[in-house]
């Protein structure tokens, strides 16, 4: 048997010890990962020259020009090309398409490889 004077002694600390919050245990943040978008049917564009975009797809809508850099857009019907050139890093040599960008004609998003085909089929330009 435990002794009156001792468990009176213990009661304010087991009071306190029960007040005591714990932090709620919390599940690890997901770290980001960077998705690749999909290059499939990207084959006709990237790493072509300006020479080869307008032989598949005619003269481009606009040609501008910033530094080495030169974007070509190009648009349908149905969407709006933009195929960004860069020279290569040693910095001579011709340029090449490193990225393109693609919007429907009203500003909403389309898959780039979609808008590369319809571009493809265009006939005539618009």
């Amino acid at each position: 048997m435990i002794p009156s004077r001792r468990v009176a002694a213990l009661l304010p600390a087991l009071a306190i010890a029960g007040c005591t919050a714990t932090a709620p245990a919390t599940a690890p943040r997901p770290q980001p990962v960077a998705a690749a978008l999909p290059s499939v049917g990207l084959e006709s564009v990237i790493g072509q020259d300006a020479t080869a975009l307008v032989r598949s797809f005619g003269p481009p809508d606009a040609d501008v020009r910033e530094g080495t850099a030169r974007k070509l857009q190009f648009s349908s019907a149905i969407c709006i090309l933009d195929a960004y050139l860069y020279p290569p890093s040693g910095g001579s040599g011709e340029a090449k398409v490193t990225w393109v960008d693609s919007r429907q004609r009203d500003g909403r998003s389309i898959d780039r490889a979609s808008c590369v085909a319809a571009l493809a089929r265009r006939d005539g330009g618009k």
